[in-house]
């Protein structure tokens, strides 16, 4: 970690060393400084507790040309309701710091809740009707919780593209949808689930599974494979192959899995759909989901 001047970013900024700002007008200050004199700035919101998906978001950010990568590592609040796992919520920040300075990152966004937020907030982004559907209709608020926190940090960050996984497929479709109609300045690129070798898409939360229970959760992936192979028979086909998959495991607790639209509307008849699953695993919630392609076309298996 490093606090050095830099004359080309100004205060708070040292080319091949990961800075870690606190103070989000510090931060601007260095991420307008560094536009200024022609950088490209890409930006990787997390929660931290980073894992191969988060750091394979910095790789691809890392890659835009004459580019210089902000992280952010900040556990929002808002995003989550009473009864869910904020305080239990994996915190490994020193960690997490050490690997963003092993993939080149050079400015780490780290404030605390008051610092982003003031003492009283009042304004949040409200997702439309969409946030209330799948992930929103169990967790009511969390995406108005998501769009807000990401629609602080482009706006203090000022990045020219922002990086998200698909593993959290639908917050990936309304940040796009809050971008485009609020018009804001900064490209949204969404990058493939990272999984580990068994299939389990890597998500922070992973860290909570017993190992049976880590064996329980895999039949989530299995279940989007086997959609993904019924595709050419239909919608019906697909939800039928992938709900068989999940009733053979008694330790999953399905919350949903729907059938969508790329952009989460009603499915085609024929074309590129969106296979999603929510569920629990012990006191664990889960998410996943898979390209899916109905009709005469075909895809490569996921996951």
């Amino acid at each position: 970690m490093s606090d050095v001047e830099s004359k080309a970013g100004g205060p708070g900024f040292a080319s091949g060393q990961a800075t870690v700002h606190r103070n989000p007008e510090q931060l601007a200050q260095v991420t307008r400084a560094l536009s200024r004199t022609g950088r490209k700035v890409t930006l990787v919101p997390t929660m931290g507790a980073l894992h191969q998906g988060h750091l394979e978001l910095v790789r691809r950010a890392r890659k835009v040309p004459n580019s210089v990568t902000v992280v952010s590592v900040f556990v929002n609040p808002l995003q989550f309701g009473p009864d869910e796992d904020f305080d239990s919520y994996p915190r490994t920040f020193e960690a997490d710091v050490r690997a963003l300075e092993a993939e080149g990152a050079e400015l780490v966004f780290a404030p605390d809740a008051e610092s982003l937020y003031g003492p009283d907030p009042q304004v949040t982004v409200h997702p439309g009707p969409l946030g209330d559907e799948l992930e929103g209709a169990s967790r009511p608020g969390h995406f108005a919780g998501v769009l807000t926190v990401v629609a602080k940090l482009l706006n203090i960050v000022r990045p020219d593209l922002a990086f998200f996984g698909e593993k959290d497929y639908q917050q990936l479709v309304l940040i796009r949808r809050m971008a485009r109609e609020l018009n804001l300045d900064t490209g949204v690129q969404g990058i493939p689930i990272i999984r580990d070798a068994d299939g389990l898409a890597l998500s922070s939360r992973n860290v909570n599974l017993s190992d049976e229970q880590r064996k329980a959760a895999l039949a989530l992936s299995a279940s989007l494979t086997a959609g993904v192979h019924a595709g050419p028979s239909g919608a019906d086909a697909v939800l039928a192959a992938a709900r068989q998959v999940l009733d053979s495991e008694p330790e999953i607790a399905v919350d949903y899995l729907q059938l969508r639209g790329t952009e989460l509307g009603p499915p085609p008849t024929d074309g590129e759909a969106r296979l999603l699953v929510a569920a629990t695993v012990g006191s664990t919630r889960l998410v996943d989901n898979a390209l899916v392609v109905l009709g005469t076309g075909s895809a490569e298996p996921q996951p």
